[in-house]
């Protein structure tokens, strides 16, 4: 074989004393392929919370995003399931593998939510909880001697479950989202939704986009962190399809000799991925498909951030007199609003 025979696929070809059209090739885009590979090697870690009343699906919605029994109902035995006096912050990890692609899948479930005669401040739980990982996560990252890779245990998005009362957000609703929404990217759905009309569903939708602007509530994606107009052309599309009215099963059924994932009813099937029928294939493909990197890169990049510089303002203060666990002030003596943003 001759040496020409052996050259790279990008090696400049001479014509007419001329270089050829490759002979300005340097090879930057090869990254992309080192990252693929780096990436495939390390595997991904999501972290998702599910937060609702009993009763609205929380669990089969889980189990129908990803097509498995990720659900922490699914691991329990009847024995164990019983809707407890407090809200319990319940997780559960999954290693889970698609053409090649190792996942970390964790659910965090919060039962008890919502379920109590009195509700006052049962966001708070949930609030320490998210504040707990952040602090788990910085603790590891300012040891001297930190791991290579500090295992992610933040909650990257929090799918907040509506009650398909066809009216508007409750209080309680209005409580926790405008609370959380501050230290977590939130996902509001409207819970069996397949209860509803198309109009009673357009309706409450338009309703709750309402009460979300009226109390001040930004749920994901989140307009001030749209990178570019491209960026903000697609999230506007998301931003006015939210709430997802969503109907999850797990069950199969035969449609027109088609299996299919759906809920049998007297008037036929509601096919879950059926976009005529519910959105969640617009919610499965935000969360897994278009979104997913989006979502761990504001949870690190933005609500992680704000409690790092708040926690690290704190240490720097205590030498000057202030008590241990005190928020950190400015210099007006008033609470920075991130303290405000993460503080029980």
């Amino acid at each position: 074989m001759s040496d020409s025979a052996k050259m790279p696929q990008h090696a400049p070809a001479a014509q007419g004393g001329r270089p050829g059209t490759d002979f300005s090739y340097v090879g930057i885009d090869a990254i992309l392929e080192q990252m693929r590979r780096k990436a495939m090697k390390q595997g991904f870690e999501l972290n998702i919370m599910v937060v609702g009343q009993s009763g609205l699906g929380k669990s089969t919605l889980m189990n129908t995003l990803f097509k498995s029994k990720v659900s922490r109902k699914s691991v329990l035995t009847t024995e164990e399931e019983r809707i407890p006096k407090t809200i319990e912050i319940k997780s559960i990890s999954h290693d889970i593998e698609e053409k090649g692609v190792r996942m970390k899948l964790t659910v965090i479930d919060t039962p008890g939510f919502g379920d109590q005669i009195n509700n006052e401040n049962c966001w708070q739980p949930i609030m320490k909880f998210i504040n707990d990982q952040y602090e788990q996560y910085l603790q590891e990252e300012i040891n001297i001697n930190r791991k290579k890779r500090i295992p992610d245990s933040r909650v990257h998005c929090c799918i907040y479950f509506i009650p398909p009362t066809g009216h508007c957000l409750r209080p309680i609703d209005v409580e926790f989202m405008r609370h959380l929404s501050k230290v977590v990217n939130i996902v509001p759905v409207i819970a069996k939704a397949d209860t509803l009309t198309l109009e009673e569903r357009d309706y409450f939708k338009q309703k709750i986009r309402e009460d979300l602007s009226a109390n001040g509530i930004d749920v994901y994606p989140q307009k001030e962190f749209d990178e570019d107009a491209e960026d903000r052309m697609i999230n506007e599309k998301i931003r006015e399809m939210i709430p997802f009215a969503v109907v999850g099963s797990d069950q199969e059924y035969q449609v027109n000799g088609k299996k299919l994932l759906g809920r049998k009813t007297k008037w036929g099937t509601i096919e879950v991925e059926n976009i005529a029928h519910c959105e969640f294939a617009y919610l499965r493909d935000l969360l897994i498909r278009t979104h997913m990197q989006n979502l761990k890169d504001i949870t690190s990049s933005i609500h992680y951030e704000m409690y790092r510089v708040r926690r690290l303002n704190e240490n720097n203060t205590q030498p000057n007199g202030q008590p241990n666990g005190q928020p950190a002030l400015q210099a007006n003596g008033v609470l920075g609003p991130e303290v405000l943003s993460h503080e029980m």
